[in-house]
């Protein structure tokens, strides 16, 4: 089952709204201004599709539906707050920075229903246009008027996810700080006071998001210097759990159906497994994925979010609450544990792992045994297993995006099943997907692989 590594955070995918810093020179020697927008804000350089036969730039961010060129970003803070569970009232946010911002919901969100049953937890949710990140602990107490138990969560939104991880270990602290000393918040101040950008009002352009301003940073003598660790596991752990099953949930990511992962508490190894499977519907050629929906990851999701699902055609999202499967209508695929489950009876096909499925399950196999065996004999641990797992996902849907791309332009527009084994795929039994996905894409060829269930 999940060994080593469930509890690093997530790194390299980014979704918000655009960044901008003042224009002070004290700044632009710092290497932070990268160039002017004539307004007197100095806007941070947008990420730009990397052409195929470009060379790979030392980081490159990944973001679920496409691979991005990413510059390195400042740190992006616009709320932190504090979470405690009362025993007459429930749970609900006793403190907060800014106090004026909406965290209607939060109060839920970084801490799951069942928490109680666990001593300590971390959270990534969504709540509107930002990403959370909260750490939960469960202490013990000798008070009636608590119930036994002091139950709080610490955590902080941001218009990105990307360096969320940076802070988990001063939430961690923060939170025991919080049990341990009920009411101080100093510590917590100084961090948003030093990491806050702050989002101006009125509408941006297009209707999108205003962009956030960096104020200068302040008080880092304030707290403790913060360790930034790396999610060694997170990518072999999700093989490891799920087997060749990784195949039938890449399936359903490349073809952006909305899937719902339910497990029990603790829900931070859970939000790992909805990174993963966005991180499988990579694809990295120009021109793919237009027509069609990103693939969104919600992390941790509670009847709360019930609303905005419905109005959701794609996403990745985990829950601890288990009446989520009875509402067959806010997801396509249903995940409990290892059981991946459909009620649609058209996606039914998907389901079933084929020759192609195991063929690739073994070559990914293969691959990580190469690797794992360069890094002890050798001492090279780059590239790292996770960057070989994203890699040949990667590699896999470009590799049938460019098939398809290269018959629909041609003369008869024409698919056969030798293109369907050059694409790695099984002729029969990945017809179903094959059909699926010229519908999904919007991809103009005529499929002639007879169907096996017909004569």
């Amino acid at each position: 089952m999940v060994e080593q590594g469930d509890a690093a955070p997530l790194l390299r995918w980014a979704e918000g709204p655009a960044v901008s810093v003042p224009q002070d020179p004290a700044l632009q020697a710092g290497g932070w201004v990268r160039g002017g927008s004539g307004d007197g804000r100095v806007a941070a350089e947008a990420p730009r599709r990397r052409e195929p036969d470009e060379p790979a730039p030392p980081e490159v961010l990944l973001q679920p539906g496409r691979l991005e060129l990413g510059d390195v970003e400042e740190d992006q803070v616009v709320a932190v707050f504090v979470v405690t569970f009362d025993p007459r009232s429930g749970n609900m946010v006793e403190w907060c920075l800014p106090q004026d911002i909406d965290l209607e919901g939060v109060e839920f969100k970084s801490m799951a229903s069942g928490s109680h049953k666990v001593q300590s937890d971390f959270i990534y949710f969504r709540k509107g246009p930002f990403f959370g990140l909260a750490c939960f602990a469960n202490m013990p107490v000798e008070s009636e008027l608590e119930r036994g138990a002091r139950m709080k969560s610490v955590g902080i939104l941001s218009p990105s996810y990307t360096l969320l991880y940076r802070y988990m270990h001063f939430l961690e602290n923060q939170v025991r700080h919080q049990l341990e000393m009920p009411g101080h918040y100093s510590h917590l101040a100084a961090f948003y006071e030093d990491k806050k950008g702050v989002l101006h009002a009125g509408p941006g352009r297009g209707g999108s998001l205003p962009p956030v301003y960096w104020l200068p940073s302040i008080h880092r003598y304030m707290y403790p210097e913060m360790k930034i660790t790396h999610p060694a596991g997170c990518m072999s752990q999700f093989i490891k759990f799920f087997g060749e099953q990784i195949l039938i949930l890449w399936k359903f990511a490349l073809l952006r159906k909305r899937i719902l992962i339910f497990s029990p508490p603790p829900v931070g190894v859970v939000c790992y497994r909805v990174y993963c499977c966005c991180c499988l519907a990579n694809v990295s050629l120009p021109g793919i994925g237009g027509t069609i929906p990103e693939s969104k990851p919600f992390f941790y999701v509670n009847v709360a979010d019930i609303e905005s699902l419905e109005v959701e055609v794609s996403y990745v999202a985990c829950t601890t609450e288990k009446i989520f499967e009875e509402k067959r209508e806010l997801y396509d695929v249903y995940v409990d544990n290892q059981n991946v489950k459909t009620h649609h009876d058209h996606l039914q096909p998907l389901l079933k792992i084929n020759s192609a499925d195991r063929e690739k399950y073994r070559r990914l196999n293969e691959q990580r045994q190469m690797l794992l065996y360069s890094q002890e004999v050798e001492g090279d641990y780059s590239p790292c297993e996770e960057d070989l797992f994203v890699l040949f996902f990667l590699e896999q849907n470009n590799r049938i995006f460019q098939t398809l791309l290269e018959v629909s332009a041609s003369q008869d527009k024409t698919l056969t099943a030798e293109h369907a084994r050059g694409m790695g795929l099984d002729p029969q039994g990945d017809r179903s997907f094959l059909m699926d996905l010229l519908e999904a894409y919007g991809i103009d060829v005529m499929l002639v692989i007879d169907n096996p269930c017909c004569p």
